[in-house]
């Protein structure tokens, strides 16, 4: 028996601009949807501009269940699309 983790690949995005770093991570945090983690923010600086633009992802992270099966391959068909298979142990 075999009992894996799984969740959803869910993903977010915003964009943000603020005049400094600290600015964007506050404009990010308040697009952070509850449950989700922010994963990716690469910042831009604009030319000529004293600005900073940045793409914040965020990504599902609270949602985790458990499935059993017999075997890898009859486990592995029991993950539904647009979910991810964390870890599987031995039971």
């Amino acid at each position: 028996m075999l009992i894996g983790l799984m969740r959803p690949v869910e993903t977010h995005s915003a964009d943000v601009e603020a005049a400094d770093l600290a600015g964007v991570q506050t404009q990010l945090a308040t697009h952070r949807p509850e449950g989700f983690d922010l994963i990716s923010a690469p910042v831009v600086m604009i030319k000529g501009a004293a600005i900073l633009k940045a793409k914040g992802t965020f990504q599902s992270r609270d949602r985790i269940e458990q499935i059993e099966a017999d075997d890898m391959d009859a486990l592995l068909a029991k993950v539904p699309e647009g979910w991810q298979l964390l870890n599987v142990r031995a039971a």
